[in-house]
């Protein structure tokens, strides 16, 4: 028996092999988005491959003259309108409602993401590491203190951090960015306890998150993905169930409920 073309005997082998482990984590990538209606950065119908690359030293830009970077977000010159609206407006797919469920299971321990559309936290999970950001806060790049939107006035730019009087910025890492030390350290921490990685949406390319499932299975670690192309983990991986995490990963929870409930 098949679900969208994949075979039903993955979905259980995966299913118990989830529900086997001690410390379940999760990594998602763009794939995750873009059934949300978000388009891809790269690829064939990527923005980037449609407009151009950004500049790869958009942070060092945006630090020797923070006021005109500033300026520049807020008229629209910095980011294309078309994707600023689509991150504002995207909902979550049944694949995201199916993450937060497992987390609500106690099973999903915590969600590492590289999206910055905040749509996991809108599906309802919890524990999220976003390594790359939120387009809906501000972050403070002295104290990392991070803030909803509306809740840092832009009367004067650039904004100033309430808690330290630190330069404020968008939570969104820029090209060129460090990525924050405090997600990373989360991110770390969680990939040292995790024994079995679910990952969904995700080529695997990207570091450092493209490191995380390699650590996994490099300690003696399951890898479960879902993906509807084969990808550079899929070699690493104890099951690769071919599809949609949209269409994938709601059955894949239906499964693991049934096995809870025997």
């Amino acid at each position: 028996m098949e679900h969208n073309g994949i075979l039903e005997k993955d979905i259980d082998k995966a299913a118990e092999l989830i529900l086997s482990a001690k410390y379940v984590v999760a990594l998602t990538g763009a794939g995750m988005s873009v059934e949300s209606g978000i388009r891809p950065f790269r690829g064939p119908d990527g923005l980037w491959t449609e407009r151009g690359e950004p500049p790869m030293d958009g942070f060092r830009r945006f630090m020797s003259d923070p006021k005109s970077g500033w300026e520049k977000l807020l008229t629209g010159e910095l980011y294309p309108t078309e994707l600023v609206e689509a991150f504002f407006n995207a909902k979550p797919n049944p694949g995201h409602h199916a993450l937060a469920e497992l987390e609500s299971l106690g099973i999903l321990k915590y969600l590492i993401t590289q999206n910055v559309d905040n749509l996991h936290r809108d599906a309802g999970n919890k524990n999220v590491a976003e390594i790359h950001g939120n387009i809906r806060k501000l972050r403070c790049i002295d104290c990392n203190t991070r803030f909803p939107i509306e809740e840092i006035s832009l009367a004067e730019l650039p904004p100033r951090c309430p808690k330290c009087k630190g330069m404020v910025k968008t939570d969104g890492v820029m090209f060129g960015e460090p990525i924050p030390q405090d997600v990373l350290r989360i991110c770390q921490q969680e990939t040292d306890k995790c024994d079995c990685m679910l990952t969904a949406g995700t080529t695997a390319l990207i570091y450092p998150a493209a490191g995380f499932p390699q650590e996994v299975s490099h300690k003696g670690g399951m890898l479960i993905e879902v993906d509807p192309y084969v990808t550079a983990l899929t070699p690493m991986c104890t099951v690769s169930l071919r599809g949609k995490g949209g269409d994938v990963l709601p059955v894949l929870v239906e499964h693991i409920k049934v096995r809870m409930n025997k």
